[in-house]
């Protein structure tokens, strides 16, 4: 029915307006919360990104270190004594550690970019997959490394070597402490790599809320 003051100003008001009004309140609230929803998490990965940075970070200070014990083992020693590239487990530890310290600068680039850029440097797909397989493949090649390294500076502890250059040895020993120490935090970022390719396959999303 129409008002007076309606027919008084010449208004032929629709018989929808009533539906209207009362449809538009419930429609417009799903906006803010799906902003919401993305804000947190956006947030919530850049802070799972940022810990898988400090691994990275972590992982590549102390493979690149041990890279440079190994190389500086005999800087202070005569010409006579031992060098690490006279033992195929020394060389195999520096080289792994080498490899790692490499890769590990990389994936620190790939996080800084992925937490700037709110996006991967690679596809998602193919980021989340590179990430967790070449975090298993050089874990695997870092502990080999260093166990490698390990018994050899054991069996070189039990021979006159340590006697006649105990500097040699000890270097080597934290040499390779370092990269064992490479090794444990490029264990926590395949960790988290892992779990970024379940929620993949899961949710079709690297991070799952």
């Amino acid at each position: 029915m129409r008002s007076p003051q309606a027919l008084r100003n010449g208004e032929n008001p629709s018989p929808h307006r009533r539906n209207s009004n009362f449809s538009t309140p419930s429609a417009t609230p799903h906006h803010p919360a799906s902003h919401f929803h993305s804000t947190v998490t956006v947030h919530k990965l850049r802070r799972f990104n940022s810990l898988i940075l400090l691994f990275r970070l972590a992982a590549f200070c102390f493979s690149l270190t041990s890279s440079v014990f190994m190389i500086t083992t005999n800087t202070r020693s005569s010409s006579s004594s031992p060098h690490w590239y006279d033992f195929e487990a020394f060389r195999f530890v520096l080289a792994a550690n080498a490899i790692v310290a490499v890769y590990s600068l990389f994936e620190m680039v790939a996080s800084v970019w992925e937490i700037s850029r709110d996006t991967t440097l690679f596809p998602e797909s193919l980021q989340v997959w590179f990430d967790f397989g070449h975090d298993q493949v050089f874990a695997y090649l870092l502990v080999s490394a260093n166990s490698a390294g390990t018994e050899m500076a054991r069996t070189l502890r039990n021979t006159n070597t340590c006697t006649a250059t105990n500097a040699f040895c000890v270097q080597s020993d934290i040499s390779i402490a370092l990269g064992f120490a490479g090794f444990l935090f490029l264990g926590f970022s395949s960790l988290l790599s892992g779990f970024r390719v379940v929620c993949f396959i899961i949710n079709g999303s690297r991070f799952h809320l």
